[in-house]
């Protein structure tokens, strides 16, 4: 059976993944508006968000090995499942007089730690299910998905808020795990797992896995370089929210990152259909340095037609650049080695989330203070620079040769090769 007969199980297993962005856009956006409320703190909601990422990351090589070693789809749905128990205790909490800061880092912890097995198995799925020359396309639908959290479930869990409670948005978040487990269910029925001939020890799978993303130097200065831009990425995103609280209610949040989010929607929908053909390092490079310019324009005033304006040319960005990110990697890396390679992907690249988490809030509550600016302000400044940043980091990808060869991809002689 050929590849390009798995696209229908693509679209399935990539439903589910929308439904659970969906519900965890829900969770997010809520659990944000909650905590600033209760506190007025851009610290307090960048620790949420960390201890909601960081399992997630520090899991992510080991999972890796996992879903080269065992049946990816199953590990999708114990993953997708189980998370719900952090959703779930951070509910009970809710519903017994209001859950403090620490229950709430618990919750998203617990949730945290099962999601940890979903990314690099769904990403070695997307590679098992497709041919190379779909990549391009699903990668597309995939930022899509990824995209749902910021486009659909910020003005839903905004006018959610001015009817109910928080606790609305847990329940619906918690009703679409099963949703998302159906059917990832339904496309492991239809496809076989692939036999695993080598079961070499754990850790040996680990080092196999390292030398994936190391030995091709430009993969690996990708990743590098990436991970650096995900810092200043995931500054703007934990920022954003506190900024616009600052002046807005949290319906006026809502809105505002709806509409960012629809540049998201539009590349999306465009690499969706279209896909990109050439000239991967240079789209990547131009469309950094665009989302760049976005963040300084983004902080310039507390004008929310410029804000989103702003947001929306910064979500547009994201997909293109994701897109070509995804196929250098991907094209330059064995299948067989794709799962544990994911996992590493993974940790390296986002490393700059993490920093960006755990410094973020706590410089732009210190600015706001010192400059006696406010929280908004603050995080203002720091979103700016984050911007200035970025666009140097984009313009200096595209000169490096190591990094454009890798758009010749995998020589077929040599590629399953690596050992």
């Amino acid at each position: 059976m050929k590849k390009k007969s798995n696209f229908k199980r693509f679209l399935l297993l990539w439903v589910g993944e929308l439904v659970s962005g969906v519900g965890g856009g829900l969770t997010s956006f809520g659990l944000g508006v909650y905590v600033f409320q209760q506190t007025g703190s851009a610290a307090d909601m960048a620790l949420v968000t960390l201890l909601a990422f960081l399992p997630t990351l520090l899991l992510s090589v080991p999972a890796g090995v996992l879903a080269d070693r065992y049946d990816r789809r199953l590990l999708m749905m114990v993953g997708d499942g189980c998370s719900a128990v952090g959703i779930l205790f951070i509910l009970f909490c809710m519903l017994n007089g209001g859950a403090s800061l620490t229950e709430i880092c618990i919750g998203v912890t617990i949730s945290s730690v099962f999601s940890s097995l979903l990314e690099p198995s769904y990403r070695a799925t997307v590679t098992d299910l497709l041919d190379a020359e779909e990549y391009s396309r699903a990668s597309g639908m995939v930022s899509l998905a990824g995209s749902a959290r910021y486009l659909i479930s910020p003005i839903l869990a905004g006018a959610l808020l001015t009817v109910a409670d928080i606790r609305l948005l847990l329940i619906l978040d918690i009703c679409t795990f099963f949703l998302t487990v159906i059917c990832t269910g339904v496309v492991r029925k239809g496809l076989e797992a692939k036999a695993r001939e080598e079961q070499e020890p754990f850790f040996a799978s680990l080092k196999i896995g390292w030398q994936a993303v190391t030995e091709n130097r430009g993969v690996f200065l990708l990743i590098v370089l990436a991970s650096a831009m995900t810092c200043f990425m995931g500054t703007f995103q934990i920022l954003a929210e506190p900024l616009i609280l600052d002046f807005a209610d949290s319906a006026t949040l809502g809105i505002g990152e709806t509409v960012s989010a629809g540049g998201m929607l539009v590349s999306g929908l465009f690499l969706g259909a279209r896909g990109i053909k050439k000239d991967y390092v240079k789209i990547l490079s131009a469309s950094l340095t665009v989302a760049g310019i976005a963040m300084i324009i983004f902080g310039l005033k507390e004008n929310i037609w410029l804000i989103c304006a702003a947001g929306f040319l910064f979500f547009a960005m994201l997909p293109f650049a994701n897109n070509c990110l995804d196929f250098l990697v991907r094209t330059n890396i064995a299948d067989e080695l794709q799962g544990r390679a994911w996992g590493f992907i993974g940790f390296l690249s986002q490393i700059g989330y993490v920093v960006a988490y755990g410094l973020a809030g706590v410089l732009a509550d210190g600015i706001g203070e010192r400059l006696q600016i406010g929280v908004g302000r603050g995080a203002a400044v720091i979103i700016m620079a984050s911007g200035v940043l970025l666009g140097i980091i984009a313009l200096a990808v595209y000169p490096i040769k190591a990094v454009r060869k890798l758009e010749n991809g995998m020589p077929k002689a040599v590629e399953g090769s690596i050992t």
